[in-house]
């Protein structure tokens, strides 16, 4: 079975979701944060895992759903982070971020049995999930991060390493305001949305 990591800042204003702002306010955008993250974690809680991991650079909090590992971030840029990630596993596994809250336990339920590596894109040119049935760290330091072609070099390491690759669904991140209100209307009955809905009226956006 999978294991199944979230790597994820705790969400605290002005720490994360800083592209939110403007439109919304620190505190807000702090609060979209959290609902995309407990939305993401209880995907990973309703899908079969060996382990259920939150790799966090910050302070677990009353929103974290029981059943998780908490591991510490490494120092670093994101590629060493998420190769530290890997680390940590010794048997296939499923990384993840908090960008996606429209993530479900299905995409997540995925089997290596014909392949050794899963990607999912995202729309903004980089990738919401990497999956691998042998982690290696190498295969993720030194590609370039937070770029638009981030996904397109990330799967043409995993290619130049040999290894067969399956492509997940692609999303939508997170990032701004557009990406936020696009999001909830996925889910509209999610966390995600429910917090969106309370943010300031839609005249300041």
């Amino acid at each position: 079975m999978t294991a199944l990591l979230v790597i994820a800042k705790e969400p605290r204003a002005g720490r994360v979701k800083t592209r939110l702002t403007p439109p919304f306010t620190p505190a807000e955008a702090a609060g979209l944060a959290e609902a995309a993250l407990v939305d993401t974690l209880c995907a990973v809680a309703a899908a079969p895992a060996s382990r259920r991991v939150l790799v966090l650079d910050g302070t677990p909090g009353a929103w974290l759903p029981p059943g998780f590992e908490v591991l510490p971030q490494c120092a670093g840029g994101l590629d060493e982070r998420l190769a530290d990630a890997f680390a940590h596993c010794d048997g296939p596994a499923l990384l993840i971020g908090m960008d996606t809250p429209q993530v479900t336990p299905d995409l997540l339920a995925v089997d290596f049995a014909d392949c050794d590596a899963f990607l999912g894109p995202a729309e903004d040119g980089g990738f919401w999930a990497l999956g691998l049935a042998e982690p290696d760290p190498a295969l993720l330091r030194g590609v370039p991060m937070s770029t638009p072609v981030t996904g397109a070099a990330q799967r043409e390491r995993l290619l130049a390493a040999g290894l067969r690759v399956r492509e997940l669904p692609r999303l939508r991140d997170v990032d701004v305001a557009a990406d936020a209100r696009a999001v909830a209307a996925l889910v509209p009955h999610g966390r995600f949305a429910a917090r969106l809905a309370r943010c300031a009226p839609a005249s300041r956006r």
